[in-house]
């Protein structure tokens, strides 16, 4: 018979389990409707809240409940005020890399594959990637677009020793699996000496990509829809690559061909989730259990539904450093880049 306080203990560790799932559909609604925002203005009883976000009352009252129990929200029962502790507001709303609420869509997202991820386990196989979009598309963009803004510039390339003032005199740059677009838009305009390409295989995101760069009046950047196993033709000085191999149908090939269109002297830097290759190292690691759960919902099978390896999301830093060592990648330096969930692989031939 199992030791029953251990039972106790998992059945606690369960519930928080379940209870985290059911706060994160409630985050996406505060996300969607506005009610972090309305919060921010100050406290206010439910029938206020309601009334700031237009929203009916009762919906917002068993929500503020939730969130009151669930240690988000404050509660005053002599005023019946519900307060957002502005140490909670910093990560629940803003146009800043500090808004974890997107990620409340992702997950929110990805449950609707549900159906299908069982399908894969029972009959294997995988879920090809045109079945995620365009929800996959605007997931993508909304839990990227603040970091591009907060940190790109300032974090990712300055984290590379040299990048900055080569991006200044002006470089050739391509991104390959571009998604929306929105690093290179920041690039671009950010050095306006540099010229800057991105590829990707999602029309809606390359369609988005391109209307984002008339809207911001850039010359000096263009989207193409564009499998990247083939870079033939042009050469760059620098490429890049946001958590974008490991669910390529060929890495292998994928990153081959990138290091045929450098430049000399060129640089590849590969942004990928920092994990070790085995799983046993990853213990105790916070973000792994939801990033091995990303990739089992999202880079796995889509990696196996075109016949890929289906390497996942942590494939690790040492099999990333033998696939681009097998490639033909002669330097490959592992730095940390400003948020704790990434690498950056600075890789040059």
């Amino acid at each position: 018979m199992p030791d029953p306080e251990k039972i106790k203990q998992f059945a606690g560790k369960v519930l928080g389990l379940y209870t985290g799932a059911m706060l994160t559909q409630l985050i996406y609604l505060g996300y969607k409707t506005g009610l972090f925002e309305a919060s921010a203005k100050g406290a206010a009883t439910s029938e206020e809240l309601s009334e700031r976000a237009g929203l009916q009352e009762r919906y917002v009252r068993e929500w503020l409940a939730a969130m009151v129990t669930g240690g988000i929200y404050e509660y005053d029962p002599a005023t019946r005020e519900y307060t957002l502790p502005e140490a909670h507001a910093v990560l629940l709303m803003g146009d800043h890399a500090n808004n974890l609420c997107p990620h409340s869509q992702m997950i929110t997202h990805f449950s609707t594959h549900l159906p299908r991820m069982l399908e894969c386990f029972e009959q294997g196989g995988g879920i090809d990637y045109s079945e995620y979009r365009p929800g996959f598309t605007e997931c993508m963009d909304d839990v990227w677009r603040r970091i591009f803004d907060d940190q790109l510039v300032s974090g990712f390339v300055s984290a590379v020793e040299g990048l900055e003032a080569k991006l200044q005199n002006g470089i050739r740059v391509l991104d390959i699996g571009c998604g929306t677009g929105h690093a290179l838009n920041v690039l671009a305009q950010a050095y306006p000496q540099s010229t800057f390409v991105g590829y990707d295989i999602a029309e809606d995101a390359i369609a988005a990509a391109n209307t984002e760069a008339q809207v911001m009046g850039l010359q000096n950047v263009r989207f193409e829809v564009k499998d990247v196993t083939s870079l033939e033709g042009e050469k760059f000085e620098l490429i890049t690559a946001f958590d974008a191999i490991h669910d390529q149908r060929e890495p292998e090939t994928v990153l081959a061909s990138v290091r045929d269109a450098l430049a000399d002297n060129g640089t590849f830097l590969m942004i990928e989730f920092k994990f070790n290759s085995e799983v046993q190292n990853n213990i105790g690691n916070p973000f792994a259990p939801m990033y091995y759960a990303f990739s089992l919902m999202h880079c796995t099978p889509v990696s196996l539904a075109s016949g890929g390896p289906g390497l996942g999301a942590c494939w690790g830093e040492q099999v990333a450093r033998e696939t681009l060592g097998k490639v033909g990648f002669a330097e490959v330096e592992v730095i940390d880049s400003p948020r704790p969930q990434n690498y950056i692989f600075v890789c040059q031939r």
